[in-house]
């Protein structure tokens, strides 16, 4: 059931600005003082993974704060007012799926996505639901602000990091607030990129360096490695060695022109950039692409489609739709248009480029929203969280697309078909990446700790 909390005053997640500062990974931070040396020792941490599928990756673009479902992809039209919201469903280009009106662009390629409308989980706050939904384990604290437990894109750059030297295989424009790499440490965090991709001067710290700056490096790099001699002379057990060795890939992976062209947007053509729309949620979104189809393989982002002062308090990364935050219905009226420009442009580029074999792209948040209304001041009509019940979009991939798997009962309170704890989710992915969710780490305190304990694949998906 819902948390009493839900019906007061929720700040919602933290925005990007406030976690940086607090502590996540930037790329300054990692390059600081001119040489590399904590993305060296993030490297040297990520030693000894199995290789997996290396052509499949997966982009998230997160909803901060809970998408509500009864206002996208699960339409109630029949339920009673107070439950069924303003918006009404339309069909689709496939029999018998329905989304809501605010994407009609969308309903035109149903054939291309897929909709699971019967997970559920157990934590109603935000932290705690995101860490919840993306480590797959409830934990301890009630509002955790780093997941206990390695969330996804951590658990997919601990055992992938022997496939790419000279890219980063996790990249986020924001770190989740509930998410982190619990024990698997800081070497397993986001690459993390600051700007606007949709500004002309958009550049990725010191990935846009000049040829004579790269040599700087270098020089830097070697007065190092002359002053550390001795300490190699004595050292028995290798391990200034094996920081050499980390030390070079962080050199190529800040220096390489793969890396640089990856993140160079000026790269991709008007008409390309035009289709998504020249925002900072399309121009984003097309980045992501850009950045798996180099050989990423783990890209988180937040939903970026900023609402109108009058709808209410939330901000463009926030979807945290309680009355005293804004109102729901104004508030999507703002989101979906353009939610609707930047989905179809990125699926058609996808099929386009033949990456929907192998790029999964999903879009969810913590949790959906209360299905019935609530209406109090200062704006109206909100709903509050909701983790018994949510809708999850996802396309590509190599999955089996044009389903919905799942329903909802009538007012889109719980699961009442193909009833599924939120896991099968992250076993499904998993399984598409060849990770054996049975494998297990040390947590902090020395315990073995599956990657899952529970939770089936999604077989209608496979």
């Amino acid at each position: 059931m819902p948390s009493n909390k839900s019906a007061i005053h929720c700040p919602g997640p933290v925005n990007r600005r406030s976690f940086m500062q607090i502590g996540a990974l930037s790329m300054g931070a990692l390059a600081g003082a001119g040489v590399p040396t904590n993305l060296a020792r993030l490297l040297a941490a990520q030693a000894a993974a199995p290789t997996t599928d290396k052509d499949f990756s997966v982009i998230l673009l997160w909803a901060g704060g809970g998408p509500s479902h009864l206002e996208t992809f699960d339409m109630k039209p029949d339920a009673p007012v107070e439950y069924r919201g303003q918006f009404k469903p339309i069909k689709t280009n496939v029999p018998g799926i329905e989304i809501t009106e605010l994407l009609p662009n969308l309903a035109k390629m149903a054939d291309k996505f897929s909709i699971v409308r019967s997970l559920f989980h157990n934590r109603n706050e935000h932290s705690g639901g995101t860490a919840r939904l993306l480590s797959g384990y409830a934990s301890v604290a009630s509002d955790p602000f780093q997941s206990e437990f390695p969330t996804i894109g951590s658990v997919v750059a601990k055992h992938l990091e022997d496939q790419v030297r000279d890219l980063p295989l996790y990249v986020g424009n924001s770190v989740f607030y509930g998410g982190g790499p619990g024990y698997l440490g800081p070497a397993h965090v986001p690459f993390m990129f600051n700007g606007d991709p949709a500004s002309p001067s958009f550049k990725v710290g010191n990935l846009s360096l000049t040829p004579e700056a790269a040599t700087q490096l270098h020089k830097r790099q070697q007065l190092l490695n002359g002053f550390d001699t001795l300490r190699r002379e004595i050292d028995r057990t290798q391990t200034m060695s094996t920081l050499d060795k980390f030390n070079q890939r962080a050199l190529e992976m800040l220096t390489s022109t793969k890396t640089r062209e990856a993140f160079d947007l000026s790269k991709e053509p008007d008409s390309v950039r035009n289709a998504y729309g020249r925002t900072t949620g399309g121009q984003s979104l097309l980045l992501a692409r850009r950045l798996v189809e180099s050989g990423v393989r783990f890209v988180q982002l937040q939903a970026h489609f900023p609402v109108d002062k009058k709808s209410g308090l939330v901000g463009a990364t926030n979807w945290d739709d309680h009355s005293v935050n804004a109102n729901i219905f104004e508030a999507y009226k703002d989101r979906m248009p353009q939610f609707d420009i930047v989905v179809p442009a990125f699926l058609n580029d996808l099929d386009a480029r033949g990456l929907d074999r192998n790029v999964l792209f999903i879009f969810c948040g913590e949790f959906g929203r209360t299905p019935k209304i609530s209406n109090k001041a200062p704006y109206g009509p909100g709903r509050d969280h909701w983790c018994r019940a949510m809708s999850i979009f996802l396309a590509g991939g190599g999955m089996k697309m044009g389903q919905v798997i799942g329903a909802t009962n009538s007012r889109g309170e719980d699961p009442a078909e193909r009833v599924m704890n939120s896991n099968c989710l992250l076993s499904t992915i998993y399984k598409r990446f060849g990770i054996d969710t049975t494998k297990s780490y040390p947590d902090k305190t020395g315990r073995p700790t599956q990657i899952l304990t529970d939770g089936s694949p999604i077989e209608e998906l496979l």
